[in-house]
């Protein structure tokens, strides 16, 4: 008998379309959707891995099924089965050579293909940087938008077109990854939830031993020693024998009774003093609770007043003869500093344009070091940038002059147009566009001074989050695709206006595009002139 040769084909499919490793996956929603062809490719080489086995056994099968028959029928009546010349032939023919090649069949790896894909596509998986990163964006998330972990865990979001949730062992390593930073107010309540999920039923492989252990010390770690207690009880009715519990237990029944003692000899002088800080602690408004705040879209001070003297208008670029006879839409966004929006002033074409030119350069975003002036990144800036230039592609050309015209400065000075991609939970917090005093070297490299206005595009519509937030004056300016604002840096003095300190707000839900042009003062000497006094 000679067995069929299996033919075991795996295509290599999509690699991701660079020529090298990526890193900081987390920063880029768009570079992490090469990811999902990975898996993709990499689930199709799984399953023909599966058919190759399946087809493997299938032969197996059929002829362990033939010789069961043909051993049954020849045991009861060797002799006679054997007198048959013809059976005497087969019989020397299968043990010599045909069980060797059933052997042979057995041992035939049939995963190869399948290997060699993974070790191929495994250069390009995020690493362990990448998954915390993910994971830190989450609990920002949580914090910035007020979200209970049950909420997150079930995947109850605004806007979400594709429901998911966390299973209980999803709950423990992010508890895990908070206590590796050392946070345990975050590390308590994902613990927490991956508790409350095994109660209630959930079929995991995280363990209640490891998750009370860890619950125990972080709810220690942040002063509620009676809790603590509890929990170490929890824990040591599951396992009577652990070790570090029954230390814990001792130690945390020590303290109890120190703390006991001291009670005794506290003064209500002391506890007046406590509850006035802790007014005072209310009281205090510290600029990322106001940027959290905005993000969330509350705390906005503008009264009616002044609302009532924000306008729409068609606007020309002040007779610019290209927008004479088709102005475009513009709106004011914000009084002081004045913040403007033009509307449907880029379109969908120029903006698929700028991504897919942008794209393959898109690098981890840097800020510039305020002492060594050095760019490195930062992790309250999460997103990956790319610099086009003019020259490059028409539509950046066209770009670059649609802002000149619109904002009536001088583009030859300004930098080139960045385009940003942020990543999970991606954000940008609370900074100054221009350099300060106190950074006087901030932009000398580029001799063009310093930045005097700055024009952002908004490239995608976000489904909840992601807002363009000013924390001095309370502005929250939301992203719409084909949009864009614009504001200035400097005052025409050429002092800094402070007010216009803003942050861009975590991507709650969706994927978030912008591009931007950072325009200089040099050039401007006539198209904005200085004045003499410091703040106008």
């Amino acid at each position: 008998m000679a067995f069929n040769k299996i033919c075991y084909i795996v295509a290599l499919g999509f690699l991701l379309p660079f020529s090298y490793a990526h890193t900081d996956f987390f920063t880029s929603i768009g570079h992490m959707t090469d990811l999902i062809n990975t898996e993709k490719d990499l689930v199709v080489s799984l399953k023909d891995y599966i058919k190759a086995e399946e087809s493997k056994l299938e032969q197996i099968k059929k002829w362990a099924e033939k010789l069961d028959q043909l051993t049954d029928t020849a045991t009861k009546d060797p002799e006679g089965f054997l007198g048959h010349p013809v059976n005497a032939f087969k019989l020397m023919k299968r043990l010599n050579t045909e069980w060797g090649e059933l052997e042979n069949l057995v041992l035939k790896d049939m995963s190869d293909g399948f290997i060699s894909n993974m070790t191929i596509q495994r250069q390009f998986f995020p690493n362990d940087e990448d998954q915390t990163g993910a994971a830190k964006a989450l609990l920002r998330l949580q914090d910035t938008y007020n979200l209970d972990t049950d909420t997150l865990s079930r995947g109850n979001l605004p806007g979400v077109k594709h429901k998911s949730f966390l299973t209980a062992e999803d709950c423990f390593e992010l508890g895990k990854i908070a206590y590796t930073e050392a946070d345990y107010y975050h590390t308590e309540l994902w613990m927490e939830q991956a508790l409350k999920q095994l109660d209630e039923g959930e079929v995991s492989s995280a363990d209640k031993v490891y998750i009370l252990d860890y619950l125990s010390y972080a709810v220690y770690q942040q002063g509620d020693l009676s809790k603590a207690v509890m929990l170490t009880k929890r824990l040591l009715e599951l396992d009577p024998e652990h070790q570090r519990a029954n230390g814990n237990m001792k130690y945390f029944e020590y303290i109890m009774a120190k703390e006991k003692e001291a009670n005794k000899s506290s003064t209500e002088s002391e506890d007046q003093a406590d509850k006035e800080t802790e007014v005072k602690k209310k009281d205090y408004l510290p600029e990322r609770r106001k940027y959290e705040m905005l993000c969330r879209g509350e705390g906005l001070k503008m009264t009616p007043r002044r609302q009532k003297r924000l306008f729409c208008r068609y606007y020309d670029g002040n007779r610019n003869p290209r927008y004479i006879l088709g102005p475009v839409k513009q709106e004011d966004e914000w009084d002081k500093p004045r913040i403007v929006r033009f509307l449907d002033i880029i379109s969908d074409e120029e903006i698929e344009t700028v991504k897919e030119l942008a794209k393959p350069r898109l690098r981890r975003a840097t800020i510039s070091n305020p002492i060594t002036g050095a760019l490195e990144t930062a992790h309250y800036r999460i997103s990956k940038s790319a610099w086009l230039s003019g020259y490059e592609s028409p539509v950046v050309s066209r770009i670059n002059t649609r802002i000149q015209d619109l904002t009536g400065l001088d583009v030859s000075t300004a930098e080139e147009l960045q385009v940003a991609n942020y990543g999970v939970g991606g954000q940008y917090e609370p900074h100054f566009d221009f350099g300060r005093k106190d950074e006087p070297d901030a932009f000398k490299e580029l001799g063009t001074g310093n930045r005097i206005a700055t024009w952002l595009f908004y490239m995608s519509d976000v489904s909840a989050g992601g807002a363009t937030v000013f924390p001095e004056v309370g502005a929250s300016v939301w992203p719409k695709k084909g949009t864009a604002v614009f504001w200035y840096n400097l005052f025409p003095s050429g002092e800094g206006d402070y007010s216009t300190r803003h942050a861009a707000c975590p991507v709650l839900v969706g994927n978030k595009w912008v591009s931007n042009k950072w325009l200089h003062e040099r050039g401007q000497e006539f198209r904005r002139p200085c004045t003499l006094s410091e703040l106008e």
